[in-house]
């Protein structure tokens, strides 16, 4: 077995070399094995080819476990895990549509666990406002079919946060007025 040479870590452009060499069959072979050691590649690949019935599932379910944990099982909260959830669907796929249901998924989760438990972090409502701001601005983007859905689940969203305190019904108000309008 060949010693690697020295060097301090290996880059996309020493993993494309070595990937120039191989066929058809060992490229597919290679997607196989990512494919089976890693769930997370398994939903990369699901959701970059549209396979399945709901492409967002596994990042929604990712979502939902690190902003809405089960206080039973003492799980713990972690707004990086379920932003980084987001990340990787926009990577895998990164259509409009499906990264503002994310994000706004990512509100009603994060508002619901608040508003269940009595949860009050300030880092996790910090958090959830900068969210709810970027499902705003994404939201906007879509066809009105879509997002006046979308900015209602996120009005109904801004209504639950103002039993939190600290003013994050208040930046809400604030975010909702300067990026859409109410609906009806």
């Amino acid at each position: 077995m060949k010693k690697r040479e020295s060097k301090s870590q290996p880059s996309w452009t020493d993993v494309k070399a070595k990937l120039e060499v191989f066929d058809r069959t060992a490229l597919v072979d290679l997607i196989h094995h990512l494919y089976d050691s890693h769930k997370g590649n398994q939903a990369f690949l699901h959701a970059r080819f549209g396979l399945g019935e709901d492409v967002l599932e596994p990042y929604k379910e990712t979502i939902a476990r690190w902003v809405w944990p089960d206080p039973f099982r003492n799980q713990d909260t972690s707004v990086s895990k379920a932003k980084q959830a987001i990340s990787h669907y926009k990577k895998a796929v990164g259509d409009a549509a499906g990264l503002t249901e994310l994000r706004v998924f990512y509100c009603e989760q994060a508002a619901g666990y608040c508003a269940d438990i009595g949860y009050q972090e300030d880092g996790f409502f910090n958090a959830l406002v900068r969210m709810f701001e970027q499902a705003l601005k994404s939201a906007k983007t879509l066809p009105a079919d879509g997002r006046d859905c979308l900015i209602a689940r996120l009005d109904r969203v801004r209504e639950i946060s103002h039993n939190f305190g600290y003013g994050v019904g208040d930046d809400m108000d604030y975010l909702l007025a300067k990026h859409a309008k109410r609906p009806a």
